[in-house]
């Protein structure tokens, strides 16, 4: 089977030297590099304000690599290679006239300009107004967004608005990194091209979901930032109603971008409002205090370097969310996020009902449930939960849970799981929009966040406390045993 070709393009990525940059986006394109997956005349303009030349920049770039890739992965002839991409200008981001470089570059090639925006939102807008200016543009261009893209629905919609003034909308990529993951796009595999799972999907046969994405990181320097945002803004708002709306959503009528984007939007209208009494039952916000995460003692929240000792900001949450729909009717999904947590984890757990009639012996009757987890980080794979017969003859018939396990690493061992970026990256290259996050998509999600935290901000509760290296305030694990069940933590 032929391989795909990539189209060439220039890549102008503004914010070069950042830590996002530095850490993920270099290294991402050096491994689409290695796989041969960057066409020949594709360059890379790296864009800040910081005084470098072409030479500095490669160093930079080169020491970048050396120290985030895995020695086993880098090849010295690719690395000249993939270096010899590279090219840097000075650039005020306000200043008009500078972008004429950007313009006379990519004029040079003739190929597409792709342009990464790794800077703060707030400056989304100028940039894409100074690119117009410059005629830097065409109908074949294209602009990759990180979030978060705004801080409510009102400024999503401003920033929003300030990017489609210059950008069509099938020109904007926003990126959700999740939805790069190997294992969200196995959700989709999984559910609509396997029979055995695609006919339980539903509230006839699944009582519960749990979706956790825990961090041990406490706010790494980013003090002004996080407090301004918290864990409801900075990872609620996107990446978990990113793996919601891939669970919850009704099949596709074909993978093409609108297709798949049409049913997410569908499942954030669908959300029912957290307000009134829900409030207090079915949100736990937290802060942590200090404690010992990695083997290491480590300060509370309100203790970090330029912290505001005042700060009500939540550093954790978890709540209970409904979609109202005849798939999903009666069943609680369950969100929890938080930092410096017992353990770096992503994952969703759906949990199958029990049979309607049991046979088995009464104190086992607790077991007699399938579960389906699908791992996101550290390890990526997926392990279905499943019942069988204890072997022995002194057993009878006593039951055992046991997996049936595909575990990505294990099962491919000779193939290295590429990072979400790379898949990212190479499909704006292709000019491909499925994995991305439409428009209405993330003012849809502001809808449902915003009322919820005007809701806890009416009420004027401050976060509850739980210590670093646990799994969360105690309430979080109270809010799910009052519906009859438990957070799944066999990790």
């Amino acid at each position: 089977m032929a391989v795909e070709q990539t189209p060439a393009v220039d890549v102008a990525l503004f914010g070069a030297l950042g830590d996002l940059a530095v850490r993920k986006l270099y290294a991402a394109m050096y491994f689409l590099e290695h796989g041969g997956l960057l066409a020949d005349n594709t360059r890379i303009l790296g864009l800040a304000r910081h005084e470098h030349d072409a030479a500095s920049f490669t160093q930079l770039v080169s020491d970048a690599l050396h120290k985030h890739v895995d020695k086993k992965s880098l090849d010295d002839t690719v690395l000249e290679r993939f270096l010899a991409r590279l090219d840097y200008l000075k650039l005020d981001f306000s200043d008009t006239k500078g972008y004429t470089a950007i313009t006379k570059w990519n004029k040079d090639s003739g190929s597409p300009l792709m342009v990464y925006l790794s800077v703060p939102a707030s400056i989304f807008g100028v940039i894409c107004e100074n690119l117009d200016k410059s005629k830097a543009l065409n109908e074949e261009s294209r602009v990759i967004v990180e979030k978060p893209i705004g801080y409510d629905l009102e400024t999503s919609i401003e920033t929003n608005d300030a990017i489609g003034k210059v950008f069509a909308e099938n020109q904007i990529y926003r990126i959700d990194h999740y939805l790069g993951k190997e294992t969200v796009q196995n959700l989709l595999a999984l559910r609509f091209a396997n029979p055995l799972f695609g006919n339980q999907w539903s509230q006839a046969n699944i009582s519960h979901v749990e979706i956790t994405v825990a961090e041990t990181v406490g706010v790494e320097g980013r003090w002004g930032y996080y407090d301004q945002a918290g864990q409801v803004r900075d990872m609620l708002q996107n990446h978990l109603m990113q793996l919601l709306c891939m669970i919850a959503m009704e099949p596709p009528t074909s993978l093409d971008a609108d297709s798949i984007r049409n049913e997410k939007v569908k499942v954030l209208k669908a959300l029912r409002p957290i307000e009134g009494e829900r409030l207090a039952t079915d949100v736990v916000r937290g802060q942590y205090t200090e404690g010992t995460s990695g083997g290491k003692q480590v300060p509370g929240y309100l203790d970090e370097e330029g912290a505001n000792v005042n700060s009500h900001t939540e550093t954790f949450v978890a709540l209970k969310a409904e979609v109202a729909n005849w798939r999903w009717a009666g069943v609680p999904f369950y969100l929890r996020t938080g930092k410096r947590m017992s353990e770096r984890l992503a994952q969703i757990v759906i949990h199958f009902r029990q049979q309607p009639h049991y046979i088995f012996d009464p104190d086992q009757r607790g077991l007699a449930t399938n579960k389906l987890v699908i791992r996101l980080q550290p390890d990526e794979g997926i392990n279905l939960q499943i019942l069988t017969k204890d072997s022995g003859l002194d057993k009878g018939m006593r039951l055992r849970p046991g997996p049936l396990d595909l575990d990505f690493h294990k099962a491919f061992p000779t193939e290295r799981i590429p990072d979400a970026y790379e898949r990212l990256i190479l499909e704006v290259m292709k000019g491909r929009q499925y994995l991305f996050v439409r428009r209405d998509e993330v003012e849809w999600s502001w809808r449902w966040v915003d009322k919820l935290i005007d809701g806890w901000t009416s009420r004027g509760v401050p976060p509850q406390r739980y210590p670093a290296g646990s799994w969360g305030p105690v309430s979080s694990i109270a809010m799910i045993t009052r519906d009859g069940y438990s957070w799944y933590e066999e990790y």
